[in-house]
């Protein structure tokens, strides 16, 4: 791999930043600007619009026939939304957790996360697959606007305070947002073309399958816009922005992301053993794992965030334990199946019966 491949891959991935960090403020002011809410704008603009650079990378490797990044990328990126972004932003402060997303949004993001595994059993998501996700996210985003109507009071407010309730008006207003939207569209085109052949010539480079680097490199730097969107909110107190943005990402990056991928590509999208067997199910164990912690409280405690912390760092360690054959990989496997997943899980289940009792408590008092 030469220099010069590398200088792209990082300029793309420049890019992908700047580019999604133009298209969501154009996309939120333009909305507001047109009188679209600020919470349907924290729950549909900017979840989406931060996960433009997956979208972008997907639909261009899946096109130029290189599913393995397109796959990898979507199930790598909602494994690191929720482990790394959430645990991050839970140690700078403690996130509360809306009832909306206990009751609605984290059961969809595990149904479709069970969804792609059974699409993927086959070994491959078809055409139609596609279709079907894509169609998916339409519905979720029609239901978004109406159910956000019955939000309260406190919640449209700290969406407002984030993405502005009253936006500068008229046609100069608006033709610059559509100028900054442009510009967004246009950054992450060229970062999206640029990355995917950095990362191809990555993995040829170290002897690494297309996977791994679509799980690891590829999924942490298009999860950048995430990244910044969630921690900032959480300097800020928007706590709700903080966990709203990455669970709605996490839907948009199954439904749209990979649905619109696999409809373009001329093959589909071949979903590797690996995939199936490992790695889609660890982006399901994760999604699971969310509405246990997100019951005990209503909050994601700075502990949580650091057993979520710890857990990236653990699948991270198995990835690159794998990658290079390395003969630790067994010993690793059983210590995380054997000892810390089960202390985890009987860790949560003390809180979440903890959290029971004193609801109980407080009903009958």
């Amino acid at each position: 791999m030469d220099i010069w491949t590398l200088v792209l891959f990082v300029i793309g991935l420049g890019l992908l930043v700047i580019g999604a960090e133009a298209l969501v403020r154009g996309a939120s002011r333009l909305a507001a600007a047109v009188g679209v809410s600020p919470l349907v704008i924290g729950l549909t603009v900017v979840a989406y619009g931060t996960s433009a650079p997956e979208l972008a990378v997907s639909v261009q490797s899946a096109y130029a026939g290189q599913a393995d990044i397109a796959l990898g990328n979507v199930v790598g990126s909602n494994i690191f939304n929720v482990l790394f972004i959430l645990g991050a932003a839970a140690l700078i402060t403690p996130l509360i957790v809306h009832g909306q997303l206990i009751r609605r949004d984290v059961p969809l993001m595990i149904g479709v996360s069970i969804l792609l595994l059974l699409m993927g059993v086959d070994g491959r998501i078809g055409r139609i697959d596609g279709i079907l996700l894509f169609s998916g996210v339409v519905i979720y985003t029609i239901w978004s606007i109406i159910q956000s109507r019955r939000e309260s009071r406190a919640v449209q407010a700290e969406f407002a305070q984030e993405f502005g309730a009253s936006p500068p008006q008229g046609p100069k207003a608006v033709v610059t947002q559509l100028g900054y939207i442009a510009a967004g569209l246009v950054m992450l085109v060229l970062g999206s073309n640029w990355l995917v052949d950095g990362a191809v010539a990555l993995a040829q480079a170290f002897g690494v399958s297309q996977l791994v680097v679509g799980l690891t490199i590829v999924a942490a730097g298009t999860s950048l816009p995430e990244v910044a969107t969630s921690i900032v909110a959480s300097f800020r107190g928007e706590r709700d922005i903080a966990v709203g943005n990455v669970v709605g990402s996490n839907i948009f990056n199954i439904l749209s992301v990979l649905g619109l991928a696999a409809a373009v590509s001329p093959s589909g999208i071949t979903v590797a053993p690996a995939a199936v067997s490992f790695d889609i199910p660890v982006m399901l164990a994760v999604a699971v794992v969310c509405l246990p912690i997100f019951f005990t409280g209503g909050m994601i405690a700075r502990w949580e965030g650091l057993l979520f912390l710890g857990y990236y760092t653990a699948y991270t360690v198995y990835l690159v334990l794998s990658a290079t054959g390395s003969e630790a990989l067994p010993e690793f496997r059983t210590i995380m199946i054997f000892g810390v997943i089960p202390l985890t899980m009987l860790s949560l289940l003390i809180s979440l019966t903890q959290t029971l009792r004193g609801k109980s408590t407080i009903l009958t008092a």
